[in-house]
């Protein structure tokens, strides 16, 4: 018989079984149509994150450290014994994170600029309100990714200016009624008063137990040191896209952005306690001279091309620095997801692998029912070859139709899923239409060709009962 033949007589056979025949593709339609959903969605989700990563801009910098002023003091890390604390060794510096060290890295070849992370609490006031803030440091221009959407007014205009550009949550939490309200208002960092030098002690007022001789009382307010901005900025937030949300890079967020070096002096002046017993063990242990600073601990390295980054990298470890990059991390979310994904089609699995029992059990009461046709077909010639390959191609005729109808199925679900989604979680939020679900064409082709496979799986049997028919018993079978 040539195989048009064995497929007319299998598609013969399924349509006299109507109902049967149906019913066994529907459990190979649910079994692929759980498999590819809760794979698609283990997809989704980890295209979803990558794709975050790359609209906040998180591939295209590094972190760089320096010595900071607590390793500088001889103070030791808790000893850790798990691959955490060995990755964080491995990206221990040997050297200041100065400005002398931002100007080499800068020169690194594939280095579009270098930023230094300044960010530090302080008591902000302004519009009547006083509450505790993160400041950071921005270089003046800028060319960050974060510093390019404003919801209100512009960037700071040049390095000196005393201007600030502030975060949307800064507007709500000081009572401004819209970003628009802020700009050209003031806030004011408030600290005690700084570190002064011998010429200033010496030049001090004679005083009582520290109570000046020639004030009239002691105003506590005078212990105070402010310094005042003009905010002149609102950053907006990205409410579209895969980086909704979310702010760009890798630099430290806060409510609040000066001009670098007005943030960089206002660290040194007004250190804490803590700061301060770090910096004179420095200074005693040798590890900082007396006009040395500590420089920055972190600063943030953009690459002009991605692809440039793991060479950036190599340079500034030569350079004596540490680095970090979420380049770092991909290969373990990606196992992670991997482990996710495996666990996820398993799960569907064993609703193909109950339906497979439902195959196998169709093509058994079909032998019972065709014993006698069987023995006849063998009888005037049909080979055991043959008679497996007619319940082969039956087999295989319900797993493609089965998987063909379940990947439709699942995209369906899929698509309906994100609709509801989107309708009663991401729209109520304000957030734009996300697809949860990833359904690339090796995962809809792979469920076909396994619900093909399981198909025939089940079949080997019953095509093997089949071929082993006495044709003379066959055709006395009633």
């Amino acid at each position: 018989m040539s195989f048009f033949d064995i497929l007319h007589l299998a598609l013969r056979n399924l349509r006299q079984a109507k109902l049967r025949a149906i019913l066994t593709t529907m459990g190979v339609i649910v079994g692929v149509a759980v498999i590819v959903t809760m794979v698609s969605f283990g997809l989704g989700l980890q295209s979803n994150m990558l794709e975050r990563f790359k609209a906040l801009d998180l591939f295209n910098e590094i972190q760089v450290f320096g010595q900071g002023l607590s390793s500088l003091a001889g103070m030791e890390r808790p000893g850790a014994r798990d691959e955490g604390e060995r990755r964080l060794r491995s990206r221990r510096a040997t050297r200041i994170l100065d400005d002398a060290g931002v100007k080499e890295i800068a020169a690194v070849p594939g280095v579009a600029y270098v930023e230094p992370s300044v960010n530090f609490p302080a008591y902000v006031r302004s519009n009547g309100k006083l509450l505790t803030q993160y400041v950071g440091g921005a270089n003046i221009p800028n060319a960050a990714t974060r510093f390019q959407h404003f919801a209100a007014g512009r960037m700071i205009s040049a390095p000196t200016a005393d201007e600030a550009v502030v975060s949307e949550r800064f507007i709500r939490d000081f009572g401004y009624e819209k970003p628009a309200d802020a700009i050209g208002k003031t806030l004011e960092l408030l600290a005690p008063p700084g570190e002064k030098d011998d010429a200033e002690e010496e030049e001090e007022t004679p005083n009582f137990f520290g109570i000046p001789l020639d004030d009239p009382g002691f105003d506590e307010l005078s212990a105070v040191e402010t310094r005042t901005f003009r905010i002149v900025g609102v950053l907006g937030t990205i409410k579209e896209g895969a980086g909704q949300g979310g702010l760009r890079g890798l630099m430290p967020s806060a409510g609040i952005y000066v001009p670098l070096a007005m943030a960089h002096s206002w660290t040194t002046q007004h250190r804490g306690p803590l700061g301060q017993v770090a910096l004179a063990l420095a200074r005693q242990g040798g590890n900082l001279g007396a006009g040395q600073t500590e420089g920055y601990e972190v600063a943030v390295v953009r690459v002009a091309d991605p692809a440039q980054l793991t060479e950036v990298r190599a340079k500034i470890t030569e350079l004596g620095f540490g680095s970090f990059s979420i380049v770092d991390e991909i290969d373990q979310i990606r196992t992670v997801f991997l482990i996710i994904d495996s666990v996820l089609g398993l799960l569907g699995g064993i609703s193909l692998l109950v339906a497979s029992f439902g195959i196998a059990n169709t093509m058994i009461m079909s032998i019972l029912e065709r014993t006698r046709e069987i023995g006849i077909m063998k009888a005037i010639g049909a080979e055991d070859r043959e008679i497996k390959l007619i319940f082969f191609v039956e087999a295989a005729v319900i797993g493609v139709v089965g998987g063909v109808v379940g990947v439709l199925v699942a995209w369906g679900i899929d698509g309906l899923a994100n609709r509801l989604a989107y309708r009663f979680i991401l729209k109520p939020q304000g957030a734009s239409f996300i697809d949860f679900f990833d359904l690339p064409p090796y995962l809809w082709l792979g469920a076909i060709v396994f619900a093909l496979m399981v198909s025939i799986l089940a079949a080997l049997y019953p095509a093997s009962r089949a071929a082993r028919i006495d044709p003379v018993r066959a055709l006395r079978h009633d």
